[in-house]
């Protein structure tokens, strides 16, 4: 079964909720790590995202893809951008990275299908 790339993302949001309710000053500072990471600098944030979104699919994290995926495309990802990203992550994750890369491909018609918040 395909996975659903964009209820992916909800869910891991609402189980991301019950973590700040379990562990508030741990997701405070990863909360704050991962906006410091990703905001403009030297390097866009989209550019941050896209490496991000590869590195989610050399390490074969599905929940990384959902939201590197979602928060590419929200930076202003196209698909061509996303597409070359999968193909560093191969290069860089051989055969069990290009699984993962077509989990990517997947991730990004879904949400370019039903758009980002």
């Amino acid at each position: 079964m395909a996975t659903n790339y964009v209820d992916r993302h909800r869910e891991l949001n609402e189980g991301f909720r019950r973590l700040r309710g379990a562990n508030p000053d741990v997701m405070a500072g990863f909360a704050k790590m991962h906006r410091a990471a990703v905001i403009d600098g030297a390097l866009p944030a989209k550019t941050k995202e896209l490496i991000a979104l590869a590195i989610a699919i050399a390490t074969h994290c599905d929940g990384c893809i959902a939201f590197h995926t979602h928060d590419a495309v929200r930076a202003g990802a196209t698909q061509a951008e996303v597409e070359e990203a999968i193909g560093v992550a191969i290069l860089m994750g051989g055969g069990s990275a290009a699984v993962y890369g077509s989990d990517a491909l997947e991730a990004l018609e879904q949400f370019a299908t039903v758009g980002v918040d």
